[in-house]
């Protein structure tokens, strides 16, 4: 493996750990990079699936006290942690239905960059509207979160399929959509982050596993480091945020960087 393709994959992998968290989509800032930086390994979207065990494990490093005890409470049959549990289950099984169903076709026609820049326009503008609306939370704890409120969450993760509009945006948005106060709605983003992304990784990992080389390893290696130090800062930050600010400024961004991206790839073709 050169120095030169590790040293992309540490920058993929810092990609992946800053943005998976944040509603700025981490799918399409890792296509956009990697075609900027020509990074190529043996099975390129393998690697950028499997980097995200870095960035989720960094939020089951954080989130660990919390997790324990949602594992202890569900097995003692605590009501708030048995209904903690449900709800996750609930908001996991739509995109894990759907994926299974159109993952082939969505990796195959959607992961395109004009794609991401549009996604990340039309993202930025949701944001916006959401954050115009003025409603009384109705679950501002995890433990408020009802199966409505995670059937809600689950139906708008699906839409993250679509590269460039963020898994974490899609979770976070349903969640204010449903009745969730924004430092919920991102902690339960948190929360299903877990299931989906390394249901994602290994799922991915496992098909194609037989096409990876010994130099893609060493990328991956590094990468998943890279994702998780990176993840570890960008969640810290992010939940002292939310807590005094709205997402706006994401919305901004995605809006901005998404014109400058139709500019660019519109231009080269």
């Amino acid at each position: 493996m050169e120095g030169m393709q590790l040293f992309k994959a540490f920058v993929l992998g810092v990609v992946e750990g800053l943005t998976e968290f944040l509603p700025i989509s981490s799918t399409g800032h890792l296509i956009l990079v990697g075609h900027c930086i020509e990074f190529s390994s043996t099975e390129g979207r393998v690697f950028e699936v499997v980097i995200q065990l870095g960035a989720v494990l960094a939020v089951c490093w954080l989130y660990r006290e919390k997790i324990v005890r949602l594992c202890r409470g569900v097995l003692a049959r605590s009501p708030d942690e048995t209904r903690l549990a449900l709800a996750i289950a609930v908001a996991f099984l739509p995109a894990a239905a759907v994926g299974a169903i159109l993952i082939g076709p969505i990796k195959m026609h959607l992961f395109d960059p004009l794609v991401v820049a549009f996604a990340l326009i039309l993202g930025g503008v949701v944001i916006l509207m959401v954050e115009r609306r003025r409603v009384v939370p109705t679950a501002r704890a995890t433990q408020d979160i009802t199966l409505k409120h995670a059937l809600v969450v689950g139906i708008a993760q699906c839409f993250a399929m679509i590269p460039g509009t963020s898994r974490s945006g899609a979770t976070i948005v349903g969640g204010l959509l449903s009745g969730m106060s924004r430092q919920t709605a991102t902690e339960f983003s948190f929360f299903l982050a877990i299931p989906t992304m390394l249901g994602a990784a290994l799922y991915d990992g496992w098909r194609h596993h037989h096409l990876l080389t010994p130099d893609d390893t060493a990328a991956i290696a590094v990468g998943f480091a890279a994702s998780f130090i990176s993840a570890l800062l960008v969640v810290r930050a992010l939940v002292r945020f939310v807590a005094t600010h709205s997402f706006r400024v994401f919305a901004y961004y995605r809006i901005c960087f998404g014109a400058l991206l139709l500019v660019w790839f519109g231009l080269a073709r």
